[in-house]
């Protein structure tokens, strides 16, 4: 009988395997290997072949002779059948239970550990204990641009004075914030500007008043600065030509020093509109709108010499350094207080109308906007300081009401039923008109730039024939606001893309008429004179500040659904500038 000599690991192989019958030495290669579902059980395995590592069994010697092969051959020593007994292991299996980790079970009956713990079961072992991205990761700041139309910005090669270009992103954030720009667009316009002019290594921290740059190159001098912001200014004209800058900037072709000049001659270039134009976009509005809810023309006669008036008001206050608070409080307490006057003098008015159409200018819109779209964005600290500022402006408008209809009272002045309002009724193609002059003069009165005050229109007559439609739709009036102010976020996304100016220039002009204005002066009114019905008021003013949060997520909505049709088409417009 031919056998086959076993090598022990460290010789090869000096005999072939016998031609027919049971092969008692299979190869390696076709031995079982561990499964995964098996991982507990090779592990406790290999727990306990590293304690018993030392005390493991030697693997015998190969036979030297086929007849002492034969003897040893395991076919000689069969377990008898029904016995329970484990079969032992050769010494050949020894040998490669040694070299592959496997336990087997030695001639005398005992386990046969492994000397070392098997390699295969370790790398999965790892594998599976691993994660191909660890949390600690960093990633790359740039790709906080994708889907906004900075995205993949042409890097230039870093600047020798990495100091002078962060002093340049800390001073084109600032003048993005004083303008009324959101946290997101200030900090997408910091990192493409800082990437393009060759810092790719800068990180941002934005919060309501202040913004932080952090330089830390792998090699080099690294820089921190902080900048804040102290003061506020309506200027959508300047802030859409800080965004043409930017996306200048972005596309190549423009240098530091370029950059700085041009930012510098946007800071000091005057507004487009001077401030008696303001004042009488805001009174032309304030009539527009009463005419517009059902008013009468001595009603809006009666809100554009309140508007006017209001607009001094502001204006002294500014220059006296009168906080926001009591400014707006004193404004919203001349309007009631006109109206309730006329009211008493038995002039063909409704005050509610009037008082509805002369505090929706000093309504936070754009602030809600801002806000809601810092908190929806990963800005909470910017988010919570926006809507503490807005909550405060809508309770100096609360608060200017109730002084002025507490006064009257005391004076005499005759209660209103502000659940029946006679209103007129004007026909539609008229009300679309009013709502575009209308938006056209609070576009005005924001300093937004000629050439997007008829854009600007034309998204307000969209969202309004929208409006209509929804409302025809058996659509609640609750929710309708919502659904036109989505359509005019995501029309003034795309119409701001191809303007080169930011969305929210032209999508917060838009949806002043959306504004609840008529009913928050009823639920003001309720809460002060009628006490038996204060639950009803209260949610009255609730419904209007929820009406206010669901336009402005409504605008944000509308952004977030064109942002991937600007993002693929402002990367390939990109692409092709740098292909000529």
């Amino acid at each position: 009988m031919t056998g086959e000599s076993v090598s022990s690991g460290t010789g090869p192989d000096n005999t072939t395997p016998e031609p027919s019958g049971e092969d008692p030495h299979p190869q390696v290669s076709s031995m079982r290997r561990v499964q995964t579902r098996e991982m507990i059980n090779i592990a406790e395995a290999l727990k306990a072949a590293a304690a018993h590592a030392s005390t493991a069994p030697k693997v015998p010697p190969a036979p030297s002779s086929p007849v002492q092969l034969a003897n040893t051959s395991p076919l000689k020593r069969k377990a008898p059948r029904g016995s329970n007994t484990p079969r032992p292991t050769s010494a050949a299996q020894v040998a490669i239970n040694a070299k592959t980790g496997q336990v087997g079970v030695s001639a005398t009956g005992a386990i046969a550990l492994p000397p070392r713990a098997n390699p295969a079961a370790r790398r999965m072992i790892a594998r599976f204990l691993s994660s191909d991205t660890p949390p600690t990761q960093a990633f790359n700041i740039v790709e906080r641009l994708k889907g906004t139309p900075y995205a993949n910005p042409k890097i230039n090669a870093q600047d020798a004075s990495a100091r002078k270009t962060l002093n340049f992103a800390l001073d084109l954030a600032e003048t993005m914030f004083r303008y009324g720009a959101g946290a997101l667009e200030v900090e997408t316009s910091v990192i493409a500007v800082t990437a393009a002019l060759g810092l790719s290594h800068t990180d941002v921290d934005i919060t309501n008043q202040s913004i932080h740059l952090n330089f830390a190159p792998p090699e080099g001098e690294s820089y921190s600065m902080l900048r804040v912001v102290r003061s506020w200014t309506n200027n959508f004209a300047g802030l859409a030509h800080v965004h043409r800058l930017v996306s200048d900037i972005v596309s190549g072709g423009v240098t530091r020093q370029q950059s700085v000049d041009r930012l510098r001659e946007i800071s000091r270039r005057p507004k487009p509109f001077p401030r008696w134009i303001v004042g009488g976009a805001s009174g032309t509005f304030a009539a527009l709108f009463v005419l517009f809810i059902g008013g009468s023309i001595l009603g809006a006669a009666l809100a554009f010499l309140s508007s006017l008036v209001v607009g001094q008001i502001i204006k002294y206050s500014a220059r006296w350094r009168v906080p926001e608070f009591f400014s707006i409080a004193t404004a919203s307490f001349f309007i009631t207080a006109v109206a309730m006057l006329f009211h008493a003098l038995n002039a063909p008015i409704d005050p509610s109308l009037v008082v509805a159409g002369g505090i929706l200018l000093l309504l936070p819109s754009s602030r809600f906007v801002s806000a809601l779209q810092d908190a929806i964005n990963g800005f909470p600290v910017t988010a919570a300081g926006r809507f503490f500022s807005a909550a405060l402006s809508y309770a100096s408008i609360l608060t200017g009401i109730m002084t002025a209809l507490v006064g009257g009272a005391l004076l005499g002045a005759p209660q209103l039923d502000v659940r029946v309002i006679d209103k007129i009724v004007y026909p539609g193609w008229l009300l679309a008109a009013l709502v575009v002059v209308a938006v056209i003069m609070g576009a005005i009165t924001e300093q937004s730039d000629t050439k997007l005050l008829l854009p600007t229109g034309a998204i307000a007559l969209l969202g309004y024939l929208i409006l209509l439609g929804i409302e025809a739709l058996g659509v609640g009036d609750r929710a309708a606001p919502a659904v036109a102010a989505t359509f005019i976020g995501l029309a003034g996304r795309w119409v701001a893309y191809k303007m080169k100016a930011p969305q929210l220039v032209l999508a917060a002009p838009a949806i002043v008429f959306l504004l609840p204005g008529l009913m928050i002066f009823r639920s003001m009114y309720g809460i002060v004179f009628d006490v038996a019905d204060m639950s009803g008021a209260m949610v009255d003013m609730f419904t209007a500040f929820t009406i206010m949060m669901a336009i402005a997520g409504g605008v944000i909505f509308g952004d977030t659904l064109a942002r991937p049709l600007i993002g693929a088409e402002a990367l390939a417009q990109r692409r092709y500038i740098r292909r000529r």
